[in-house]
């Protein structure tokens, strides 16, 4: 089966060997974004909230280029650095995904500095 790779500039720029989307067959995998402006390449200001929105929308630039949409996702990982910043992430989360929410991963790790989430998703496309 032939794999169809997607990439944007809406979404940063990947930084090492990896792509920001690949697609075999209806299986649209996403890999993990964090809150970079990709016009600027720097981490957008403020806290978790931010961050997480800015991942959301380059997570929804790429679902978007690859034809598909956060009602296509079935899986999503979500990468933190503090228990605290649960519930701000949570709450920025439940505005970008709908009902019937997507499984879900929450693990709590060390990012780059002043990194504080990443977010990786997958789909199922028609």
């Amino acid at each position: 089966m032939e794999s169809t790779v997607y990439t944007t500039k809406s979404a940063p720029t990947p930084v090492g060997p990896y792509s920001q989307a690949i697609r075999r067959g209806n299986i649209l995998s996403v890999s993990g974004q964090v809150g970079l402006d990709p016009e600027t390449g720097k981490l957008v200001g403020g806290g978790v909230a931010e961050q997480t929105r800015q991942t959301l929308a380059n997570l929804e630039s790429i679902l978007k280029n690859a034809g598909a949409s956060f009602a296509d996702v079935v899986t999503a990982r979500i990468y933190i650095t503090e228990a605290a910043d649960f519930a701000p992430m949570n709450e920025v989360y439940a505005k970008f995904l709908g009902e019937p929410f997507p499984c879900r991963t929450t693990v709590f790790v060390g990012l780059p500095p002043g990194m504080l989430v990443e977010i990786d998703v997958l789909a199922v496309v028609a």
